[in-house]
């Protein structure tokens, strides 16, 4: 299998690179900065939220590794703060990171994907669940979920299945202090952000296209009320 990952540097991708690599895969990254992942075949630099710059990356990418099978945009900032503090830069940088960069490797990638092949993007849980202060980040990540969507429909037909994993908190400065609100009691680790990547990019997947997938602890199907109110929480812990 041949992998190319966009945000290869950052821990998740750091950890999906390991995954794949782990199952046999030869795996290229791409990222801002050289990640230093001695698994990668090669270890590109480019801004993917450009497109002519992402063009020539993932083109790059499929040469080293004489064609490609799985790609996996997993880049992504999150500029922090209220929507009428969020500066024009701010904004940018969130679509151009999530959004921007999955579309531009994306249409780069896909002449290139036969049947068989999968897109998987890295999406998050602030796509459907609003969290304080995020508007870019969730604005953009709202918009890959619906371009997943997309992309799922229109290269169905070809083979190419496209679809994402939706992570929670992914450790974080006080991961136990966020860990309140999620059902398994936890954040969530990379690797199991990985393992759900590898999963929907092989071919044990090959009945799910169009899907957005949490891998959150349970976040997402939880009521506040659970948590908010102490006679539930109490209740739900006495009953194991």
């Amino acid at each position: 299998m041949r992998v190319v990952i966009i945000g290869a540097s950052s821990s998740i991708g750091q950890a999906i690179a390991e995954r794949f690599a782990s199952d046999g895969a030869r795996v290229v990254g791409i990222s801002l900065e050289e990640s230093g992942n001695p698994v990668l075949t090669a270890d590109l630099t480019a801004d993917c939220g450009v497109a002519d710059t992402a063009t020539d990356a993932v083109e790059r990418a499929i040469a080293v590794l004489g064609g490609v099978d799985v790609l996996v945009p997993a880049a992504g900032a999150m500029p922090t703060g209220p929507a009428h503090q969020t500066t024009d830069e701010q904004w940018r940088r969130a679509m151009s990171s999530c959004l921007d960069t999955f579309f531009h490797t994306a249409r780069a990638a896909l002449p290139h994907l036969g049947s068989g092949a999968a897109i998987v993007a890295v999406s998050s849980v602030n796509a459907f669940l609003a969290a304080p202060w995020v508007p870019a980040y969730a604005a953009a990540k709202g918009g890959v979920d619906a371009l997943v969507r997309q992309l799922a429909l229109d290269y169905a037909r070809r083979g190419v299945r496209v679809n994402a994993v939706a992570p929670g908190v992914v450790g974080g400065v006080d991961p136990a202090k966020a860990a309140g609100g999620y059902p398994l009691g936890r954040t969530i680790t990379p690797e199991e952000v990985a393992a759900s990547v590898v999963f929907l990019g092989g071919p044990t997947a090959s009945g799910i296209t169009g899907v957005v997938l949490p891998v959150d602890g349970g976040l997402s199907i939880t009521s506040p009320a659970a948590f908010v109110r102490a006679d539930l929480l109490a209740r739900l812990e006495a009953n194991g």
